[in-house]
């Protein structure tokens, strides 16, 4: 069984912590799913999952056209977790700077890209599998 997932879970703040890769889902103007493969870092006390990305790539371009809704998945076997959210892009270098952070301390460094965004997505709901939700 699986279902809703407490944030603060401590199996659920040890599996985003693992290195897995996610799957980001937007939405295109004509409502279609997008989804591509990303490196994503959860931040629990802030409310927020961070993933980096180029300013010209499709999944920016979809939350700065107005489809902030996103879905950001990761597997491993059995063991399976959504987070839904609401994105918005920042550019800031202070933004950037704590996202490349993250994302080195949970997967390598980033290569340098000087186009870099960061989608910030304010968590919604949380899924997963049983493992996950304790019970």
């Amino acid at each position: 069984m699986s279902g809703p997932v407490d944030l603060h879970s401590p199996a659920l703040l040890e599996f985003w912590t693992a290195r897995h890769l996610c799957t980001l889902t937007t939405l295109r103007k004509d409502g279609s799913p997008h989804v591509v493969p990303v490196g994503a870092t959860l931040d629990v006390p802030a409310g927020l999952v961070r993933v980096t990305a180029s300013r010209t790539s499709a999944k920016v371009r979809h939350v700065l056209a107005g489809s902030g809704r996103v879905a950001i998945c990761q597997v491993d076997g059995r063991h399976w977790s959504t987070i839904e959210g609401e994105a918005v892009v920042r550019d800031d270098p202070a933004s950037v700077a704590e996202a490349e952070r993250r994302y080195a301390e949970r997967y390598r460094q980033p290569r340098p890209n000087p186009a870099r965004v960061v989608l910030e997505v304010t968590i919604t709901k949380v899924l997963g599998s049983v493992s996950l939700t304790g019970s």
